[in-house]
């Protein structure tokens, strides 16, 4: 009889607790159900990601995550020709903005492969006052009538280009047209698309140099004349011009909004270095796959010959091939006599590596 009372007592406590246990874990399963649910972004609602990285458009690694299609390539107008080559004015796709440039194309029958192209970037010129066929003239043909095509682009926001004309420096935009300009010039039929050299001057120096941190595979050869090929401590405090420089007050407001909203937005090179890094083109120098030819005038006023040598620096550190060519008393647009010396060494260069 003690046995069986005992039995009983035995199976009323066992099910106490199992039915506790089982309520407990009920409780719990419904309490994460409910916090699962109620803790769920929506369709409409967007992550929070508080690890995001800086994605300024100036930021090398984000400039190479995106494409730059660039289309085909459409004559606008059909220049008067020299003795052995044609001249065009051309147009092509950037951001959706019609960008127009110079096209040269040497007269007869191109290479196995088509003809070696140059990617032809100017300097500094008030956009206003900026044309499709003045300035650097001789610098063009030089190049043309030594077999190459040359495609000049009026950056946006320059002559009739589209856009705004937003600088070099602190912003993507003339960059972004540069590689488009790149990808156009591809799909041209008489272009060989494995043989495409990039060619700077000042400001267009600091684009060659964006260029080839960004595009690491359709570069072969670069050269800088007087470029401003800094870091971005040396533009914003090693930057010393020795003649007056005043920009139209349109780019000085849109360049002088880039370049405070990035202050604003992540601070100075001095106070947030690893940003600054991130965007500055002389921090990828060991990405860098192209050789470079660099030149700079030693009586330069206006960009000072400090950059090229640090660059030259930063490169050979790097073992990369890199040529530097100083010339005495020359000007920032290496003219005069040293110019013929100065186009002959950048003749040859982009022989060796383009031909």
């Amino acid at each position: 009889m003690i046995s069986v009372y005992f039995q009983l007592f035995f199976i009323i406590f066992f099910m106490k607790y199992l039915l506790t246990g089982v309520f407990i874990l009920t409780v719990v399963i419904a309490g994460i159900f409910i916090f699962r649910k109620q803790f769920r972004p929506s369709a409409n609602t967007k992550p929070v990601n508080v690890t995001k990285p800086p994605s300024y458009p100036l930021s090398i690694d984000i400039m190479r995550s995106k494409l730059y299609p660039g289309s085909e390539i459409v004559i606008e107008e059909t220049l008067s020709p020299e003795s052995n080559y044609n001249r065009y004015i051309a147009s092509y796709k950037s951001d959706g903005l019609k960008i127009y440039a110079l096209l040269t194309v040497p007269k007869g029958n191109p290479p196995a492969g088509g003809w070696p192209v140059i990617i032809f970037n100017h300097g500094y010129i008030p956009p206003e006052v900026y044309r499709t066929t003045e300035r650097y003239i001789a610098y063009v043909d030089a190049l043309a009538r030594n077999g190459y095509i040359v495609f000049k682009p009026d950056f946006r926001g320059n002559g009739q280009s589209e856009g705004q004309p937003e600088g070099a420096y602190y912003s993507p935009a003339y960059a972004v047209d540069d590689l488009n300009a790149i990808t156009s010039i591809k799909k041209y039929k008489e272009a060989n698309p494995n043989r495409i050299g990039v060619w700077g001057h000042s400001m267009g120096g600091n684009v060659a140099l964006r260029d080839i941190v960004v595009n690491l595979k359709d570069i072969k050869a670069t050269v800088i004349w007087a470029g401003v090929v800094g870091s971005y401590s040396d533009l914003m405090n090693n930057w010393q011009r020795k003649v007056p420089y005043q920009p139209s007050e349109r780019e000085l407001a849109l360049r002088n909004r880039n370049r405070q909203k990035i202050i604003q937005q992540y601070g100075t090179p001095e106070t947030n270095p690893e940003y600054w890094r991130s965007i500055d083109p002389t921090y990828f120098i060991s990405d860098i796959t192209t050789p470079v030819q660099l030149h700079h005038g030693l009586a330069d006023e206006e960009v000072p010959v400090l950059f090229s040598e640090e660059l030259k620096n930063k490169l050979e550190k790097a073992g990369k091939s890199v040529e530097l060519y100083t010339y005495p008393g020359a000007d920032h647009n290496i003219s005069g006599y040293s110019f013929n010396i100065a186009m002959e060494k950048t003749i040859n260069f982009f022989n060796r590596y383009l031909k």
